[in-house]
């Protein structure tokens, strides 16, 4: 009969370093770069918006759902999505931005605790799926893991049982802010460890990596809470569960399962890099543009407008600060859109305002063509 499995304590001493080495060096300069090009974005809370929301779209998706980026945006825009089952993946990933907002505003004040992790938690699993499942309170039952496991036998992976989580979590948070050898590899092992005591029913993954940008941020590795590493572990999701699973098989495992991590800063340091330079790029190339066609001193505050949010009605544009009257507003859409740098997304019609889409950011932040 299988057991639930008992972690080891941290820090860990089966460790070995010294293969670790070079690819420690890779994403300390990987991430180092990576901030250089955040310090040069102006506004980044604005300009790198769209994706943030698109690092909520893909860590949800790896929980199976199956919203795009434009769904998301869409839906903000005031258009429903067609099907329910996709609203409901549409307010997971809400629900994961606005966690994310709050876990940055509480680190203005005070260190990450446990007591931040139950409220975002609680916050992860409003309305939402799972809702029902201890939202905001650690497990007092035990779960297993596995595909179509219902029972404990035919698990894939079995956590720690529940009374074992005190001592377990207040091991794991001590560690979170101990000082190791080199904070991406502890990194590694914070996000990995979570994963592991599997703390809560539901909503482990997501919050588990909602951990990695807090992380960074609080150790000063980044100067903003924003990097998107779910992309590469979506386009990896075999090898990272494969990973993160046999962590409990064997102690040699943790050495494969950090290189796998540093791998996967490198790389997505490297892509989030790329990403936020054309961003950079595109808006530097739309505010010319605009001010050629509308020779307006509202354009700089329309296209900020459209970076914050790439799909919007035009009666939204009026709430925005800094922006003229309506009239106005209506004849430099007019510009934009025949200029193809709106898309109509939704006619008008009546009452209804029309629903224009920024698609060539969104396209970048998706990566292909979505709209």
């Amino acid at each position: 009969m299988k057991k639930p499995y008992i972690p080891q304590t941290l820090p860990l001493a089966t460790i070995s370093w010294e293969p670790l080495i070079p690819l420690i060096g890779k994403a300390n300069r990987a991430l180092a770069h990576y901030d250089g090009v955040l310090y040069g974005v102006p506004d980044p809370e604005v300009l790198l918006s769209p994706l943030t929301t698109q690092e909520a779209v893909l860590s949800s998706k790896i929980e199976g759902t199956q919203a795009t980026l434009g769904d998301v945006l869409k839906f903000e825009a005031g258009e429903e999505p067609q099907q329910e089952s996709r609203l409901l993946d549409i307010q997971e990933i809400g629900n994961y931005r606005q966690a994310l907002r709050a876990a940055v505003v509480e680190l203005e004040t005070r260190p990450f605790n446990l007591n931040l992790l139950l409220t975002l938690h609680a916050i992860l699993l409003d309305s939402v799926r799972g809702r029902d499942k201890g939202r905001g309170r650690f497990r007092t039952v035990q779960n297993w893991i596995g595909i179509d496991a219902t029972s404990m036998d035919q698990a894939a992976f079995i956590p720690p049982e529940p009374t074992l989580l005190p001592a377990l979590l207040d091991n794991w948070e001590k560690y979170y802010h101990a000082e190791d050898r080199d904070p991406l590899v502890q990194l590694a092992i914070v996000h990995a460890q979570f994963e592991i005591i599997h703390p809560f029913v539901d909503g482990n993954g997501r919050l588990g990596r909602i951990l990695i940008p807090l992380y960074l941020y609080e150790h000063k590795v980044l100067r903003q809470p924003m990097f998107y590493l779910s992309g590469y572990l979506d386009s990896h999701r075999d090898e990272y569960i494969q990973r993160l699973r046999a962590l409990s098989q064997e102690p040699a495992a943790w050495n494969a399962w950090i290189s796998f991590f540093l791998t996967a800063l490198i790389e997505q340091a490297r892509e989030n890099a790329d990403k936020a330079r054309a961003v950079m790029d595109l808006y530097e190339r739309l505010k010319v543009r605009i001010l050629e066609l509308t020779h307006s001193q509202y354009a700089v505050p329309m296209l900020d407008a459209l970076f914050a949010r790439p799909i919007l009605r035009s009666s939204d544009f009026e709430s925005q600060p800094g922006m003229p009257s309506k009239q106005m507003i209506m004849s430099m859409i007019g510009k934009l859109k025949q200029d193809s740098i709106l898309k109509v997304v939704r006619e008008g019609s009546g009452r209804r305002a029309q629903v224009l889409a920024l698609a060539e950011l969104i396209n970048l932040c998706e990566g292909r063509t979505a709209i």
